[in-house]
């Protein structure tokens, strides 16, 4: 026989037993993979044309939202920390996907920290609200100086300062200038929320539960050594037991970390044990590991607690019978209103049978398959407009927010820039002294949720 005739004959063999064994079931996933690696480039690509138009050139400062009524296209010219943040870390995530080039990104930068540099701060802080025209302060909706807000800035610049070298002596000056122990309570070892500068007087309420966004300020505080590391360990995982008002009676044991004992609580839902965040959202819980390694690093806690929030949003959707899932604070078509799957959080926001696009891509990481499947729900809902992703639809009504928010844009963007980068945007942050000096609380802990 042939050599040839051997090959043909070899190669039909191999691709009948591919067709036919158990494995093609892999190769099918892998298609799959494929095929959602490619649509989450064309949505991350529309995603940011939300920052190409929205964002003014001459302060670099993104719109906080825009919304299409029967009036027309309505613009919010305001920001805040967090969008500028989130502005900053999605055009690092636009160059690193091949979006714009190198220059482009850090010209782009450059003006926005041009502006940053001349914006009114308190302590190195920044105010809420800017009018993006001008960079001057938005005082109709107060004074205020958020801890959480901070924190996504001071992430976005440690980013930033690590992707571009030139950038980097300015973005660790603005940082460093960022004193967060104005905003600690040195005696509960918890941040306040903010301080109100016209009132001048810290918010009555601590920031307490570890398993909520401004946890990302607090690891930062403590990369800086703005605060100690005890901090980690004096938030709660679930509340005391014996505060009676929360959703569930946690079960747990105490856990000593560097001499502090933890209440290493959790809650259940459908037999599955989870950490709750405060209200049940997935932003509260996965949007602080768009920059922080939880998945790589908090194996036995915040990695693991994620992936168990992700699995339980799905199930609680499924439950529900809606038709897509991913349950996160989001504007409506009256304003903006807080939604969760209930049953994950301490004291649970209604999950008001609307889902969120962001809550999808946060779940990236955790759950491709699954995202690609609500990624067609969400657009079989009419979820896709000009720039990817409209912020809400209610799956009873089909009543979509025909509204862009740049917070979550920016998290749909970084989301998909750390999947198909191999974590770029974490990586980054993580090579910064700031994000890789308190890795050890992370790896170390172990949650009850095993």
């Amino acid at each position: 026989m042939k050599k040839s005739k051997v090959v043909v004959i070899l190669l039909m063999l191999i691709l009948f037993l591919n067709v036919t064994s158990p494995t093609n079931v892999s190769a099918s996933n892998f298609g799959k993979e494929k095929a959602l690696q490619v649509q989450l480039k064309a949505i991350a690509k529309k995603t940011f044309k939300y920052f190409e138009d929205n964002t003014d050139p001459k302060t670099g400062m993104t719109y906080d939202e825009i919304r299409y009524t029967e009036d027309g296209k309505v613009e919010a010219a305001h920001t805040s920390p967090t969008n500028i943040g989130m502005y900053m870390m999605s055009t690092v995530s636009a160059h690193e996907m091949g979006f714009i080039s190198r220059k482009e990104a850090v010209d782009r930068i450059q003006v926005t920290i041009n502006t940053l540099k001349k914006l009114e701060k308190w302590n190195g802080l920044y105010y809420n609200w800017y009018q993006t025209e001008d960079g001057s302060l938005k005082t109709d909706w107060g004074q205020f100086i958020s801890q959480v807000d901070n924190g996504w800035l001071s992430a976005g610049l440690i980013v930033v300062g690590q992707a571009y070298d030139e950038l980097n002596g300015q973005t660790s000056e603005l940082v460093e200038e960022m004193n967060y122990t104005t905003l600690y309570d040195e005696e509960v070892g918890q941040f306040r929320g903010g301080y109100d500068v016209e009132e001048g007087k810290l918010t009555d309420h601590h920031y307490g539960l570890l398993y909520t966004e401004p946890r990302v300020a607090s690891y930062i505080s403590i990369g800086k050594g703005d605060v100690p590391s005890e901090h980690w360990w004096k938030m709660y995982r679930t509340m005391p037991k014996e505060w009676d008002w929360q959703a569930q009676t946690p079960g747990g044991y105490d856990q000593e970390y560097d001499g502090i004992t933890v209440f290493e609580g959790h809650y259940e839902y459908n037999g599955v044990k989870f950490v709750p965040s405060w209200g049940g959202s997935m932003f509260e819980g996965l949007m602080p590991g768009i920059v922080m390694k939880e998945k790589d690093l908090g194996i036995n806690a915040l990695g693991l607690n994620n992936q168990r929030h992700v699995d339980l949003q799905i199930d609680y959707a499924k439950e529900k019978g809606y038709k897509a899932w991913g349950f996160s604070p989001a504007a409506t078509p009256d304003g903006y209103s807080e939604f969760a799957a209930t049953p994950l959080g301490t004291s649970g926001y209604d999950d008001g049978a609307t889902v969120t696009p962001h809550a999808t891509f946060l779940a990236l990481d955790y759950a491709p398959l699954e995202v690609r499947e609500n990624i067609k729900a969400l657009k079989k809902l009419k979820m896709y407009g000009k720039y990817g992703f409209y912020d809400s639809v209610n799956v009873e009504t089909g009543e979509i927010a025909k509204a862009y928010l740049a917070l979550d844009q920016g998290m749909i963007m970084v989301s998909i820039a750390n999947y198909l980068e191999e974590g770029v945007i974490r990586e980054f942050f993580h090579q910064d002294p700031i994000g890789k000096n308190p890795e050890g609380l992370l790896e170390r802990e172990v949650f009850s949720i095993q």
